[in-house]
């Protein structure tokens, strides 16, 4: 198998995972729409929950994906199974440590954390110490999720794809039970997070032992390699931290209501959670599963595999992320209004969240190339130059924040993540360009045109059926964008259905 299909075959694994994983993430979130609208209940939960997930990206899948997985690949290759193991027993018991201690910190700090990142909640006493009654609640999970994806980093470095990747169906399923059986009650709902992490990280434990894991408690805390992964974590740590820090800076200007109006942060949270759905079915799926292979070509001189391989990347990014973009835009009305419309969550809360829908969906694309972008230089073991563009990002998204929040109300500020966003990949593209020499670029361009007209094609047909019944529009905008890609010989599209054949 080449290493094109050996990919494609990991990340539909995985991509399938995610796939089963989203579709319950929608169902919990059209649960929290139905039940708690865009109130202050549901804004509570929001900010809450994404506090622990900062730290998650800090700590887990951060660490895991610039630093973990290129290191222990890199050492699977060229050391011993026993000194592997030795290496995974170093690393869990550094991060056992340091999750501790932040932990502690953070249920202690709660008041002072949601007052920095929701200083708008500050007029509203009640819902202030709701947000900091659930975020101590919450806390925890960042030291249960962090290990589960420690777990999953040790796993995809032994190109072991498949569990971890439906690991995180289980928090989904955690929160939907305990929302059916709690109902209105957001503390045990948050509950339902805590057992969620629980299952995510039980679950990968029979594998890690089946394939030599041991575990030896706070015997060692020094290993050379391990060195290497904190080194490498540093800027990423700090690229992850200004990543997020661009999301709160969406929930600190969205907290604002005085100036985007009542129920802000809960109309991006809903909005950008549909941008994650591509993002996370294809965009993730792919960057994780071309990690491990870029981080082994990244080992030869020539780096010949490692170009063809970005070049596939890119490439498979656009034939999904592009139609996901226009399909997003034009349809973003009755997607909102089919999946939250209810009592609780009205006529101007579909309208507000699906025109936020319309202005994320215009970086989707640079969302997506960028992952694959960023897995090239965390191969190469540049951690440094991510979190430069990241910087940059940051700035302009907050500048344009404060800018278009008082033209378009909570839609500027997705607007200002989509400009923000494209233009950190464009950044990261030359830079890329530059030090590599050229990677098919203009094959690669080629492709981005005859996608783009194809889309745009698809685009016009959703619009011709927007006022269908959503599936009838979404059938027919799939079969024309194929329909057009095949008349506008996207040989891309050609050799995934060539592959899919011989595998049938």
């Amino acid at each position: 198998m080449s290493t094109g299909k050996s990919i494609t075959k990991s990340a539909s694994v995985i991509g399938l995972a995610t796939l089963i994983s989203r579709f319950l993430g929608f169902i919990r979130d059209v649960v929290i729409a139905r039940v708690f609208g865009i109130l202050p209940l549901a804004e509570a939960f929001v900010v809450s929950f994404k506090i622990p997930n900062l730290l998650r990206d800090f700590l887990g899948e951060g660490a895991t994906n610039a630093a973990i997985v290129p290191v222990f690949s890199e050492y699977a290759l060229r050391h011993s199974k026993e000194e592997f193991w030795e290496l995974a027993n170093v690393v869990l018991n550094l991060l056992l440590i340091i999750l501790g201690i932040v932990t502690i910190l953070g249920i202690t700090f709660a008041p002072l954390i949601v007052r920095i990142i929701a200083p708008g909640f500050i007029a509203n006493p009640e819902k202030l110490a709701m947000t900091v009654r659930l975020t101590r609640i919450l806390f925890p999970y960042i030291l249960l999720i962090s290990l589960a994806a420690y777990a999953m980093g040790i796993l995809n470095s032994l190109k072991h794809f498949s569990l971890p990747a439906f690991a995180p169906c289980l928090l989904n399923i955690s929160l939907i039970v305990f929302a059916l059986i709690f109902g209105e009650s957001m503390t045990t709902f948050s509950l339902g997070v805590m057992v969620g992490g629980v299952l995510q990280l039980l679950v990968q434990i029979p594998v890690l032992y089946r394939r030599g894991f041991r575990l030896k408690p706070f015997r060692h805390l020094y290993h050379p390699q391990a060195v290497v992964i904190g080194r490498l974590m540093l800027p990423r740590l700090l690229s992850t931290g200004i990543y997020q820090l661009n999301n709160f800076v969406d929930s600190i200007f969205g907290s604002l209501a005085f100036i985007v109006g009542e129920g802000g942060v809960a109309i991006l949270y809903f909005s950008y959670r549909l941008i994650q759905f591509p993002l996370g079915i294809f965009a993730n799926s792919l960057s994780q599963a071309i990690l491990p292979t870029l981080s082994e070509q990244a080992l030869e001189d020539t780096h010949t595999g490692l170009k063809k391989t970005l070049s596939f990347g890119l490439r498979a990014t656009m034939l999904v992320m592009l139609p996901a973009t226009l399909g997003l835009m034009v349809l973003a009305q009755p997607i909102i209004a089919g999946l939250f419309a209810s009592k609780r969550f009205d006529a101007v809360a579909v309208k507000l969240t699906a025109q936020t829908l319309f202005f994320y969906s215009l970086g989707l694309f640079a969302y997506g190339a960028k992952k694959v972008i960023q897995a090239v230089f965390f191969a190469l073991r540049d951690t440094i130059t991510p979190t430069k563009i990241a910087f940059v990002s940051l700035v302009i998204n907050i500048i344009l924040n404060a800018i278009l929040m008082f033209a378009l109300k909570i839609a500027g500020l997705a607007l200002a993540t989509s400009m923000s966003g494209i233009v950190s990949f464009l950044l990261l593209f030359s830079i890329l360009k530059k030090r590599l020499k050229d990677f098919d670029t203009k094959d690669i361009r080629n492709t981005f045109w005859r996608i783009l007209v194809a889309s745009l094609g698809m685009g016009g047909v959703c619009y011709i059926f927007k006022n269908l019944p959503l599936g009838i529009a979404v059938f027919f905008g799939i079969l024309s964008y194929l329909v057009f890609c095949f008349l506008l010989r996207v040989k891309e599209i050609k050799d995934l259905f060539r592959w899919i054949l011989r595998k049938n």
